[in-house]
């Protein structure tokens, strides 16, 4: 089982999708990827990387969700300062303390012991009695003092919330510093309060220095123990060394239960085709998989449980091909090259980061930013100028990653640009037209595979006349369908761009021929359609000349050959959009611009209504425009409304808006879901993102400084001398903080703060969901 059909093209107006007759031969395997499906990660490791739900516009290959920020958390600066000042005032108090300055320190526990105690000689009960009593004013200053640095508040996050192993060395550190000081210096009094509580018998062992050293060295293990105990627990050291002993010397567990991973393939064993799945392990883990045929596979099984029909002949492609089966009609498993990061098993392609700035919500600072057909289904307009790196950041990583899902047989992707662009190499197409180059190996459908006179007369009226002001492209569609329909009855066929010409401009030869060929009894109503146009030629507003003119564009030396109706030549048809194509048509943008802006407009009219009048929608088709200046008309805004419930959608790239007619601005800008805006844009464009944009509710902070005016006389001369040493009148501060209603990126910020290599994002997916504007980071 290759395709089983599933994957091939479907018939056209000129036969099958076609094909070069001679294909170099292929590798048994692809080459290997620029990038892997991730640095340094097997297939197997990509597989099971867990994909966590994320809001549109996140790379969810590996994201972990930051989790919310706490309100009262104190800022890093404020509370080292905080705990450092605590530090030094405890230390203060207890220097004065043990030093004897502070006066009456002994009256509590002279007032709580025997009055004997206190006369010369003292006994050893009174030195006890002052070892416990400095120790119970030192934990009380510990507790007092480190409450107000929000010591343990420190410990926690700099030590505690760290990961392992950086979490029990941190922890080990610090109750290293404890035990040191309470057991290594005199600082405090701590240890000899607890030894001098044991009898004294114990401790010099009655002249037995073995008994005492035991007694002491334990008394040392004993304090010490007891201070690490809080640092042990806290970090963890315990779980930390159980996972670090080997597993030869760890107690036998009881069997776990087995976890499902994805690189099982858990979906075929549930099935019973166990088999199938071992094969397709094996296939993984000796490295004869890539994430192509993986999604591929998986592609495949979901049209075998939407046809159980299929089933064998899925079961006996994969036992009988492994890895290779189920491939897409190309024989391709993988691109030549890969200029960008894709993850395939959610169809995103990563377009860099959300930089960690204030603007940025937290959830996705740092964060990759994607896109993926949910998105994209929206449509998406790219505005900036020349060289702000629209088609090296966007439109090459989009087209990339639509062709390799092609491969994988869930979209289809058609991408124009100008001859010499960027978007890959020829390998990595299926087709690849070149209009005006001799050396094409396909050609272009100028019908678009319609076999509807008044169809294709609506498409030909769109990209000939769809951007002239002074011609209704209804009147015009009128004419051509005035035209087309007679012509086909009596050839069977559209006529040729040379005879097209002839017949717009009123021929007498061309017309005459034509309705010579015409049967008078039944071809009646075409006789009625000619006559009709021969008395239009010439009135005032006739849009015949004006669609002759356009139709000459194409009719010149360098497309001879080109856009032929005859059958002799392999013309490619939007309507192929059901099937899994990789598709580029270089337009000669340099040599013949306008013949570039009207195969454009084409392109564009014969997608919309190609993606529309699909019957199987199970592809994402979508279409990628890297410059559509002069392509953008009031018929192609209306339908790229259309492609949002019609699983398809289009790219759109400009250097600015006044590419487009002005009337147009508003409705472009509210027809696509999704906008992106580069560094360089100017503010008249910046103004119509704003407004598209909306506004937002923020806090804000309004200080306000007012005079102080005194009225005692010493107060004044204290005023007056620190204006004079300051330079500035005694004032306080007066804060107030509200909410106001602000743009989210004004005019001036898109125009002037957006750095070189970012974009401005905003994402909408075809089921409403929403990604404000965020600035994104194209080089991260």
């Amino acid at each position: 089982m290759d395709t089983e059909g599933t994957y091939d093209a479907r018939g056209t107006r000129s036969g099958s999708v076609p094909r070069p007759a001679g294909p170099p031969p292929r590798p048994a395997l692809p080459p290997r990827p620029v990038e892997a499906p991730t640095a340094g990660t097997s297939l197997g490791d990509w597989l099971r990387t867990p994909r966590a739900a994320a809001e549109p516009g996140l790379w969810r290959f590996g994201h972990k969700p930051r989790p919310d920020a706490d309100p009262d958390r104190v800022p890093d600066r404020a509370l080292l300062v905080g705990a450092l000042v605590a530090l030094l005032a405890a230390t203060l108090v207890w220097s004065l303390w043990s030093n004897g300055y502070i006066p009456h320190s002994r009256v509590l526990l002279e007032l709580f012991t025997p009055a004997e105690w206190w006369s010369y000689p003292r006994p050893p009960q009174s030195v006890t009695a002052i070892q416990v009593y400095n120790s119970l004013f030192a934990a009380l200053l510990i507790f007092v003092f480190g409450r107000m640095g929000n010591w343990l508040e420190v410990f926690r996050r700099y030590a505690v919330d760290c990961p392992q192993p950086e979490r029990t060395l941190r922890t080990a550190l610090a109750g290293g510093v404890a035990v040191w000081l309470v057991i290594g210096t005199s600082l405090f009094p701590f240890f000899f309060a607890i030894w001098s509580l044991f009898p004294l018998s114990w401790t010099t062992g009655d002249g037995d220095r073995t008994l005492a050293t035991l007694v002491n060295y334990a008394l040392y293990v004993l304090v010490g123990g007891a201070v690490l105990w809080p640092f042990a627990r806290e970090g963890d050291w315990l779980s930390h060394f159980r996972a670090r002993k080997p597993a030869a010397q760890a107690p036998a567990a009881p069997p776990a239960a087995p976890v499902t991973s994805p690189a099982d393939w858990p979906q075929l064993r549930s099935a019973g085709l166990a088999a199938a799945a071992d094969r397709l392990v094996a296939e993984e883990r000796s490295g004869r998989m890539n994430d192509v045929d993986c999604v591929r596979i998986r592609r495949a099984w979901a049209t075998v449980k939407a046809d159980p029909a299929r089933l064998g002949a899925f079961t006996e492609a994969v036992a009988g091909q492994g890895a290779r089966a189920c491939l897409h009609p190309s024989g391709d498993r993988d691109l030549p090259a890969r200029a960008a990061t894709h993850d395939l098993l959610t169809s995103q392609v990563r377009l860099g980061r959300y930089p960690d700035a204030e603007r940025t919500p937290l959830a996705r600072r740092g964060a990759g930013a994607a896109l993926d057909p949910g998105s994209l289904g929206s449509s998406l307009l790219a505005i900036g100028p020349f060289g702000s790196g629209k088609t090296r950041h966007l439109v090459r990583p989009v087209v990339e990653s639509l062709a390799l899902q092609a491969l994988a047989g869930k979209a289809a992707v058609v991408a124009v640009c100008a001859a010499g662009t960027p978007l890959g190499p020829d390998d990595g197409y299926d087709v690849v037209i070149k209009p005006g180059d001799s050396a094409s190996a396909y050609d272009l459908d100028l019908y678009g595979g319609a076999t509807d006179p008044d169809e294709a007369a609506a498409l030909l009226a769109e990209a000939f006349a769809g951007d002239l002001a002074e011609v209704d492209s209804r009147r015009a569609a009128t004419v051509l369908a005035q035209l087309l329909g007679p012509y086909r009855a009596a050839h069977r066929r559209f006529p040729s761009v040379p005879v097209l010409r002839e017949l717009l401009d009123g021929s007498p030869g061309a017309l005459a021929d034509l309705r010579a060929r015409l049967d008078d009894e039944t071809h009646r109503a075409y006789h009625r359609e000619l006559d009709a146009r021969e008395r239009q030629l010439g009135t005032p507003g006739d849009p015949g000349l004006a669609l002759a003119a356009r139709v000459a564009v194409l009719d010149r030396p360098a497309f001879e050959g080109f856009f032929d109706t005859t059958g002799e030549s392999r013309p490619f048809s939007l309507r192929s959009l059901e099937h899994p194509l990789r598709v580029r048509v270089d337009v000669p943008e340099r040599a013949h611009p306008e013949a570039a802006h009207l195969l454009t407009r084409l392109i564009l009219a014969q997608f919309t209504t190609g993606a529309t009048a699909r019957r199987d929608r199970s592809l994402f088709a979508f279409l990628a425009l890297d410059d559509a200046t002069h392509a953008v008309t009031a018929e192609s805004v209306r339908g790229l409304q259309r492609l949002r419930n019609c699983n398809a959608g289009v790219l759109l790239t400009l250097r600015a808006l006044g590419d487009v007619p002005e009337q147009l601005h508003t409705s472009l800008l509210g027809s696509v879901g999704c906008h992106m805006a580069f560094a360089g844009l100017s503010t008249w464009d910046g103004r119509l993102f704003a407004q598209a944009w909306g506004t937002e509710w923020v806090e804000t902070t309004e200080v306000a400084k007012h005079t102080v005016f005194a009225d005692q006389p010493l107060t004044r001369a204290v005023h007056a001398l620190r204006k004079l040493v300051t330079g500035k009148a005694v004032t306080t501060d007066a804060v107030t903080v509200r909410k106001v209603e602000r743009e989210r990126w004004s005019a001036s910020e898109l125009a002037h703060q957006v750095p070189a290599g970012h974009a401005v994002l905003s994402l909408t997916t075809v089921n409403g969901e929403h990604a404000p504007p965020l600035l994104v980071d194209l080089r991260g």
